[in-house]
């Protein structure tokens, strides 16, 4: 689960314009980091393969001109994302997480009074103020994926979603109802328990008086990290919707052949609550993995010489040659790495170290062991170096900005930050799909 949303107390919004299908989105400067002497970021962004210990430089779209915000909640907050997507034009009226140290992080960085630390079968109505614009809800994934044995909905964790939809539907009694439920999780859910999880988050919705459809995100086109995850775009079904933010069937990379699958699955009746959602094109990712190392990382130590061996020797051929190209290449490389377990050639199972060198981090994931950790592999000068991705980096390939203070201790940062959904994309929804339904109702 997760603790944070709105915006920070003073988040550094960076200057930038972004082309999107439907119009052109201008980001806004405003307060920068006195660590720059209050220059724009993008003026000081080092080149791909230049290391820099300046703030994290990429162009985050944290705020937009012509903006509509509005109040929302956020459940299963953790590190605040959403409500750092959806940017300090938002109001939070209530945020939620079962995590001590998540609720300290947020509240750290938000001081935020709104933040309720409790187990979400123990929120009640009366813990929920006023009418919310938006309803935030990134319950937790384990269940609907491998972690879980893909135990789904009933699953200890991800069976979070149900005391979720009861609180909904008890707005609904209340006339209290959200106008717009954003649900995140991993793909996962789509085929979870062959879709009959899907089905049911969609009769759930459907039975609370809400139109929905969906949309499968890549932080990749916004980030330095691989790490689709689905978005469950829900809106009360009296609401107009703008003629631009919907077709009358499927197209566009955000429609994937697993989202089409699964909607064909549905029952008819549940079709007919169908939106298929016409989103904009994202801007164009203008950071790679080697803009957000740090040279001299506080959290992390690089490797000795027989730690980097170890690694190297976990690789299979494949994976070694990799590395052998990088340095045949010349010049600096920097890697992601992961430890996974895979079956050799005699079908037995035994651990591995895969690396890629393509400008992206592969998916954060919450750390339950050592394997689950990334690794980041720097090769220049014929010299390969090694150590594990440090908190900050964490941090940065998730889209939150330096200035968000993180735990002390490494463990509670990777957890807080890989366990969390990537800022920019939230704004990206906020701009394309979310704000403009507010503007139109």
């Amino acid at each position: 689960m997760r603790p944070y949303q709105n915006a920070m107390k003073s988040p550094s919004l960076f200057g930038m314009r972004l082309t999107c299908r439907r119009k052109e989105v201008v980001i806004a400067p405003t307060e920068l980091p006195s660590a720059i002497n209050g220059q724009n970021m993008m003026d000081r962004a080092p080149s791909v393969g230049e290391q820099s210990e300046l703030p994290f430089p990429a162009s985050l779209p944290f705020g937009t001109a012509n903006q509509v915000g509005g109040v929302f909640y956020e459940f299963f907050a953790g590190a605040g994302m959403a409500r750092a997507g959806l940017g300090n034009h938002w109001r939070c009226l209530f945020a939620n997480d079962f995590d001590e140290k998540k609720a300290a992080a947020y509240r750290l960085n938000w001081d935020a009074v709104e933040f309720l630390c409790r187990d979400i079968n123990e929120v009640t109505l009366e813990d929920l103020p006023g009418t919310a614009d938006l309803a935030w809800a990134s319950f937790p994934c384990q269940d609907l994926s491998l972690a879980g044995s893909y135990k789904g909905l009933d699953g200890h964790r991800s069976a979070a979603f149900w005391p979720f939809c009861r609180l909904l539907a008890g707005l609904g009694q209340q006339n209290r109802d959200p106008s717009l439920v954003v649900i995140e999780n991993v793909c996962g859910t789509l085929t979870s328990r062959k879709g009959l999880d899907f089905i049911a988050i969609c009769a759930t919705l459907s039975e609370n008086a809400y139109k929905f459809g969906c949309l499968v995100l890549d932080a990749a086109n916004f980030v330095p990290q691989s790490r689709p995850r689905l978005f469950i775009i829900a809106v009360k079904d009296h609401l107009t919707i703008p003629p631009d933010l919907a077709s009358n069937e499927s197209g566009g990379p955000f429609h994937t052949t697993a989202l089409k699958a699964a909607y064909l699955k549905l029952p008819s009746e549940l079709k007919k609550c169908w939106i298929w959602w016409n989103l904009g094109l994202p801007p164009q990712r203008n950071v790679d993995l080697s803009d957000i190392i740090e040279n001299s990382p506080q959290s992390v130590k690089w490797h000795s010489a027989i730690e980097t061996n170890r690694l190297l020797d976990m690789m299979s051929p494949l994976h070694l040659n990799k590395v052998h190209e990088a340095k045949r290449k010349g010049g600096r490389w920097v890697g992601a790495l992961y430890k996974r377990t895979r079956r050799d050639q005699a079908g037995q199972k035994r651990q591995r170290a895969e690396v890629r060198f393509d400008g992206l981090a592969g998916c954060l994931r919450t750390p339950g062991g050592g394997s689950s950790r990334q690794f980041i592999v720097v090769v220049e000068d014929g010299g390969i170096r090694t150590r594990l991705m440090s908190s900050r980096e964490t941090a940065r390939l998730m889209g939150i900005p330096d200035e968000y203070k993180l735990p002390d201790n490494y463990n509670d940062a990777y957890h807080l930050t890989g366990d969390g959904v990537v800022v920019p994309v939230v704004r990206f929804l906020a701009s394309e799909i979310i704000e403009p339904m507010l503007r139109a109702n």
